[in-house]
């Protein structure tokens, strides 16, 4: 049996003997990290809008375009 065959049956064996969270674990879950995905936007894009004013008002400060 070529590595790449072998290889790849023994991961479906190992994916069959992996415990997998029910429903109703996993819906909390998801809704965690969209939480956390969402605010860590939402942080960003402020804190990205936030330097973008400080380098515009110090391009108007020092004479820059």
């Amino acid at each position: 049996m070529t590595p790449p065959i072998k290889y790849m049956k023994e991961v479906v064996k190992e994916g069959k003997r992996v415990r997998w969270p029910s429903r109703e674990t996993l819906w909390p879950a998801i809704g965690v990290v969209i939480c956390i995905a969402v605010f860590a936007a939402i942080f960003l894009a402020l804190e990205d809008y936030t330097a973008y004013q400080i380098v515009e008002q110090l391009k108007a400060a020092f004479g820059g375009k």
